[in-house]
């Protein structure tokens, strides 16, 4: 028996000019040269070891430390004797919720964090829930860091030099969103040298206060059971219980952060759960380490809260010396060293936002909860709408709050622990389901017990508490949010449903002639179609070109790209599966077209833009034959509304713009759907 024939006529070099217009040329210096897909090291060169990891997503949770421990001491106000408790209670809190992330990352080794351990584990509607929440989040994240860190630089600059504060946040976060669209492992190694430096400057300074104040330790102990105890003779139980919970929820902001690396499992290096786990390791040691040294050093040094200045500036200060402009003292230089490495460490955690925001909403769109054009990636293999819409949100709360730390870090926390109260009650469902496995329940649910009602009464205190003050914005723009994707969702399902029915009408249309099996003649008029997945979209286009068209072409040639979004991005086996898969879908449609009495064959290419893609392989084949038109489908609705344009990319529009610049000739067939 011979072979099958090859249905696709042998490859000519690929027609794309050697210059590129100024404005490309201006994209590639700013944002980097296109990635090849096809490099077998792609993966590895985009992926992130454990310490580049702990670099990307753990400052997040780091540099809460610059925040947390003071919103918590100032919470105190006149009951610092129940700091050691809040202190005690803090390091808990970051054991356990790491511990509880790292299950989340054993379980769900490919990423997604709390919107996919809730949509997975709790049904669709908590899952979307929680991605709304985490999309506030990560814009918060990337708005309360820049804040943060803007106001520990002017901590060491006189109070008239702050009129510039918001100007320089503004431009610090268009310098951030430029980086991301280069490359997440790009920004992060660009920014490691700020980070470690952090580490460093941090433990010198936790070092040298409890040097300097060591022999305040018995005092502060004495003091700390002597006001326990008049405490409890005056305020009661309750009184001091409620004492103890507001510090501790109002610090809430120290353990926001701990989620990101379960969030972005899928840019981390093979073995991706090794790996993840280690970073939360990592994250979880230095975040309980800096955070419970600072807090203590406030103690030890006996300092209070100073107007225009971080309760970490006042620290160092007390621990290094008062640094002025121009001072070269050794004091002076590690003052300005912790100060403006922790301002470089907020910095580095608002790419935190930037790396898993926009991996969320991915996810969110692949689903249908949002417009799927979020799930697309760049030519630098990051998924540029999400990185350009972060960063435009995160602006707009920066400028609304005026840089405004208290208020961010109030509205970013309610949101943290919505999340991570969800993420809690899915994981004590799992293992709740696995009961009946042995000694599964008794050794891991209970930390998930533990963690749902920290994290549940954190959240519940912080919406009584700060409702009127600030909470209740968080609130709306989750649920404002919320809405918007439930009308996404019933928008796609409904296009969906229409475009089933074509399906069921012309997708399994039996044609009963032979097919024809004769070459492509080059001189034959040839109509070049282009195609998605196999269906009755396609079918419907075939058959509009021999109804308008009679007898014209004897050649047809069908070409698609697989679209290379986050979903698909996971490894070089997933590139060939994506491949494999279109040209099965092709070689369908070549057997239907020469049943219809056509010559045909196929062209396919995978990449991460369809106009780009298409327009090459279009140009391509158009070299092959004398005359050539190129035909696209469209969705065209009875009522043509605004928000249909976000909702769909409109690529054939594009394309068409490009191949008549080029001097092709391209015809959109409408596909009726009714809305």
């Amino acid at each position: 028996m011979t072979p099958p024939e090859d249905p696709r006529p042998p490859k000519t070099p690929s027609p794309i000019p050697d210059e590129l217009d100024w404005s490309r040329r201006l994209a590639q210096w700013i944002l980097g040269a296109p990635r090849n897909l096809w490099d077998r090291t792609i993966f590895h060169k985009v992926a992130l070891v454990p310490v580049l990891a702990w670099v990307g997503m753990g400052a997040d949770g780091l540099s809460s430390s610059a925040y947390g421990p003071d919103e918590s001491f100032r919470a105190l106000q006149l009951h610092l004797y129940v700091a050691p408790l809040v202190i005690l209670a803090s390091v808990l809190t970051i054991a356990i919720i790491s511990i509880a992330y790292s299950r989340v990352i054993e379980n769900f080794p490919h990423g997604g964090g709390g919107y996919v351990v809730a949509s997975r584990l709790l049904g669709p509607g908590a899952g979307v829930f929680s991605g709304c929440a985490l999309i506030v989040d990560y814009v918060l994240t990337i708005t309360v860091s820049i804040a943060a860190g803007g106001d520990a630089l002017f901590s060491l600059l006189p109070h008239e030099w702050h009129t510039a504060k918001l100007v320089l946040e503004a431009a610090a976060l268009g310098a951030l969103v430029v980086m991301n669209l280069r490359g997440v492992r790009e920004s992060v190694i660009s920014v490691a040298p700020v980070f470690f430096a952090f580490v460093v400057s941090h433990i010198v300074l936790i070092g040298g206060v409890i040097f300097l104040h060591w022999s305040r330790i018995p005092v502060i102990a004495d003091g700390a059971a002597t006001g326990c105890a008049e405490g409890l003779g005056t305020l009661g139980l309750v009184g001091m219980g409620a004492i103890f919970l507001r510090a501790y929820s109002m610090g809430a902001g120290t353990y926001t952060g701990i989620e990101a690396v379960s969030n972005g499992v899928s840019i981390l290096r093979e073995p991706k759960v090794q790996s993840g786990q280690r970073t939360m390791a990592y994250m979880a040691v230095s975040l309980a380490v800096v955070s419970s040294g600072l807090f203590a050093g406030y103690l030890l040094a006996g300092i209070g809260p100073t107007e225009g200045q971080t309760m970490n500036a006042v620290l160092a200060a007390d621990a290094f010396g008062q640094g002025v402009l121009g001072s070269l003292t050794a004091g002076h230089a590690l003052l300005w060293l912790t100060l403006l490495s922790e301002a470089g460490i907020l910095l580095i955690a608002a790419q935190t936002g930037f790396i898993d925001g926009p991996r969320v909403m991915a996810n969110m769109a692949l689903d249908g909860w949002l417009p799927r054009r979020f799930s697309l990636l760049s030519h630098r293999l990051t998924i540029q709408d999400g990185v350009l819409l972060f960063g435009a949100a995160s602006l707009a709360a920066l400028l609304y709050t005026r840089g405004n730390t208290t208020l961010l870090v109030l509205m970013y926390s309610i949101n943290v622990f919505i999340t991570f109260s969800l993420t809690e009650l899915s994981m004590v469902r799992l293992y709740w389901g696995r009961r009946h496995e042995k000694a599964t329940l008794l050794n891991k649910i209970y930390i998930h017990v533990i963690g749902l009602v920290l994290c549940g009464s954190i959240l519940v205190v912080m919406i009584v508490e700060k409702f009127t003050k600030g909470g209740w914005l968080t609130l709306v723009i989750t649920f404002a949010l919320l809405g918007a994707c439930l009308l996404i969702r019933r928008y796609y399902r409904g296009v969906r449903e229409q475009i089933r029915r074509i399906d069921d009408q012309l997708g399994d249309l039996p044609v009963r002639r032979k097919p024809v099996v004769r070459p492509l003649n080059p001189d034959d008029p040839t109509a070049i179609l282009l195609v998605d997945r196999y269906g009755g979209v396609g079918i419907h286009a075939i058959f509009a070109i021999t109804r308008l068209f009679p007898g014209t072409f004897r050649n047809m040639v069908f070409v698609s790209v697989g679209i290379v979004d986050s979903d698909a991005f996971k490894g070089i086996d997933a590139l060939d599966e994506l491949r494999a898969h279109k040209e099965t879908d092709l070689k369908r449609y070549v057997e239907f077209a020469r049943r219809l009495g056509l010559a045909a064959s196929y062209e396919t290419t995978i990449g991460t833009d369809v106009v780009d893609a298409a327009e090459e392989l279009c140009l391509v084949v158009a070299k092959r034959f004398g005359t050539t038109v190129v035909f696209g489908s469209k969705l065209v609705f009875r009522r043509e509304r605004w928000y249909q344009a976000l909702m769909h990319n409109h690529t054939n529009e594009a394309l068409q713009s490009r191949l008549q610049w080029a001097g092709l000739t391209m015809t959109i067939l409408p596909i009726r759907v009714l809305g």
